[in-house]
C-alpha cells in the first residue's frame, strides 16, 4: 500500500533541469508574471515545465510577516470567487525552519499591501496568515496538522478558507472573515527564505486555479468548463490533456490504451491520446446520451444510455459498435442507467428506476427480460463487474450514507465494503484486480445526490479492503468519474475536473 500511494517525491528529479532550459522560462503556465516583493537582496525566479505541468519558484527575503513582506511571487490577476490548489514542497532539508511557501492573494505588489496567504513552513507549520489593510500587522490562524504538502486557499466574498492535508489524507480547514482585498487581486505562489542572504526553492505540482460555480447556477442547464485529466496512481501526479469551456463528462479508457471516450452535449467522443484531438462517434438517432456509458471488455462494443423520445425522455440502454453505427435497444423499461459489462461479454448491468425505487438490474446482451439483483429500500447505483467476473461492486444508501457494497453476479452475498463519514460513489476496480478507485463527497452533500461542482476526493483502497487514501483533490462531482476509467495497465485513471473561466 505504501508504494502505491507514495508521496510525490519521485516526481522531483526533473527540478534541476528547469533553470537550465531557457525555453522553459518563456512560459509561466497559468500565471502572468513573477516579481520580488519588498526589499530582497537576492533576486528570485520562477519557471514552468510544460511537459510536467509543474512550477519551480525560488525566493529570498526576511519573511512574510509584521507590516511588510519580502518574498518571490508568481502571480496572475483574478477577480470574483476562486479556489487555489497545489501540492508543494520546499527543496533541501537544511533551511531555516521559518522559511515558507504556499498560495498568496495580494491587494497589490507593494511590500506592505494587504494580503492573505496559506503557508507551510520549513518546520511543517501550516497557517492562514493575513494583513487586513495596507501597512497593518499580520495575523494568523494555525492549522491543526503539521507537515502538509497539499495547500488550498479559497475566496468567497471577504471570507478566505485555507484547507491543508498531508497527501493521501482529507483536508483540515481554517478560515478568516471580513478581509476585503478588493475585487481584482493578485493570486499566486510564493516562496520566502526567512533569511536575506539565502534563496530557497519550492516546487509546485497539480496546480489548479478554479473559478467555482456561481450561486445562481442551475444544474443540468448551466455548466462550467472542463479539464480532461489523467492521474498517475502511484505518484499522484496529474496532467491536463484537454480543456474545454463546455461540459465534458465521464471518460472511459479504451482497452487498447489508445483513446478515451467521453460524453459531451449528448454525444460520445473518442479522444485520441496520441494526437490529443476528439472526434464524435456516430450513434445515429441516439443524440441525447447521458454520461453512463461502458465499453465491453474486448473493446469492440459501446454501451450507452440514451434519453429516448419514445419513452418520454427516459434513459434507455443500447449497444453500438465502438466505431459507431445504429444502436440496438436492450432495456424495455426506463429509466435505465448503464454502468457495467460482464467480462465474458454476456451481460450488461445498470441502475433501473422501477416502482419509485432505484435498484441494480442486469440484462443479456442479446436482450430479453431484465433480472433484478437488489431489493433494499433506498438508492443502489454505479454497478460494475470485477475483471474476473466474481463480483459486482456498487454504491448504496441502504445503511444511511452512500457507501460501497459488493455482491455476487446473481445478487447474492451482498456486503458493505466502506463505512466512513464520506458519501462514496462509483467504485471502479483496476484491470489487474488489485485496487478500487472511487469518488467521495463530503458529508454535507445529500447521500442520494451526486451533484456537479463540489469539492470531492478521488480515493483508492486495496481490493481486499483497508483504509482508503486520497489520490486526487478535485473540484467536480457529477461527470468526474462515473464510469470505468482505469488505463489497461492499471497505472493511471482518467477523470474530469471543472472550472469556470476557460476560454
Amino acid at each position: 500500500m505504501e508504494n502505491r500511494l507514495a508521496p510525490w517525491k519521485k516526481a522531483l528529479c526533473f527540478v534541476a533541469l528547469l533553470y537550465a532550459s531557457p525555453a522553459l522560462a518563456q512560459s509561466l503556465g497559468a500565471f502572468e508574471g513573477h516579481t520580488d516583493v519588498g526589499n530582497v537582496k537576492i533576486a528570485g525566479a520562477a519557471t514552468y515545465d510544460a511537459a510536467q505541468q509543474t512550477y519551480l519558484v525560488a525566493g529570498a527575503g526576511y519573511n512574510v510577516w509584521f507590516d511588510h513582506d519580502a518574498c518571490h511571487f508568481l502571480w496572475k490577476r483574478l477577480d470574483g470567487d476562486f479556489i487555489l490548489r497545489a501540492e508543494a514542497r520546499l527543496l533541501g532539508d537544511d533551511g531555516d525552519p521559518h522559511r515558507k511557501l504556499g498560495w498568496m492573494v495580494r491587494a497589490g505588489l507593494d511590500a506592505d499591501a494587504a494580503h492573505v496567504s496559506a503557508a507551510v513552513h520549513g518546520d511543517g507549520l501550516a497557517a492562514l496568515q493575513f494583513r487586513r489593510s495596507t501597512g497593518g500587522q499580520t495575523e494568523e490562524v494555525r492549522a491543526s496538522i503539521t507537515g502538509a504538502d497539499v495547500i488550498q486557499l479559497a475566496r468567497h466574498g471577504t471570507t478566505y478558507t485555507m484547507s491543508v492535508a498531508r497527501f493521501g489524507e482529507p483536508f483540515v480547514t481554517e478560515a478568516t472573515t471580513e478581509v476585503d482585498l478588493g475585487e481584482a487581486v493578485y493570486v499566486g505562489l510564493f516562496v520566502t527564505s526567512h533569511h536575506e542572504d539565502v534563496r530557497e526553492e519550492g516546487v509546485f505540482r497539480n496546480v489548479r486555479i478554479v473559478v467555482p460555480a456561481p450561486e445562481d447556477l442551475v444544474p443540468y442547464r448551466d455548466y462550467l468548463g472542463s479539464n480532461l485529466e489523467v492521474l498517475d496512481v502511484e505518484t499522484g501526479h496529474r496532467q491536463i490533456l484537454h480543456r474545454s469551456p463546455e461540459s465534458l463528462q465521464a471518460p472511459n479508457w479504451t482497452p487498447d490504451g489508445e483513446a478515451l471516450i467521453y460524453n459531451h452535449n449528448g454525444l460520445l467522443y473518442r479522444f485520441d491520446l496520441d494526437t490529443r484531438t476528439p472526434a464524435a462517434i456516430d450513434t445515429d438517432f441516439a443524440t441525447r446520451n447521458n454520461n453512463d456509458h461502458v465499453l465491453s471488455f474486448d473493446g469492440t462494443q459501446l454501451g450507452i444510455s440514451h434519453h429516448s423520445a419514445e419513452d418520454d425522455g427516459a434513459s434507455i440502454v443500447y449497444v453500438v459498435p465502438v466505431e459507431g453505427g445504429t444502436p440496438r435497444r436492450l432495456t424495455e423499461k426506463g429509466p435505465s442507467y448503464l454502468h457495467g459489462w460482464s467480462p465474458d461479454g454476456r451481460f450488461l448491468i445498470y441502475t433501473g428506476g422501477r416502482n419509485e425505487n432505484y435498484d441494480i438490474y442486469k440484462v443479456s446482451v442479446e436482450g430479453g427480460a431484465e433480472m433484478r439483483l437488489t431489493t433494499d429500500a433506498g438508492l443502489d447505483d454505479g454497478p460494475e463487474y470485477t475483471p474476473d467476473g466474481q463480483y459486482v461492486y456498487f454504491n448504496s444508501t441502504r445503511s444511511g450514507t452512500m457507501q460501497l457494497w459488493r455482491m455476487k453476479p446473481d445478487g447474492s452475498a451482498q456486503e458493505q465494503v466502506t463505512d466512513d463519514g464520506f458519501n462514496n460513489w462509483f467504485p471502479h476496480v483496476s484491470p489487474d484486480g488489485k485496487w478500487i478507485v472511487f469518488l467521495s463527497y463530503l458529508p454535507d452533500v445529500d447521500p442520494a445526490d451526486h451533484p456537479f461542482y463540489k469539492q470531492v476526493y478521488l480515493r483508492l483502497m486495496p481490493f481486499e479492503g483497508g483504509t482508503p487514501k486520497v489520490i486526487a483533490y478535485v473540484y467536480g462531482g457529477q461527470g468526474t468519474i462515473n464510469v470505468p476509467s482505469w488505463s489497461p495497465d492499471s497505472k493511471r485513471v482518467a477523470f474530469v475536473s471543472n472550472t469556470g473561466g476557460i476560454d
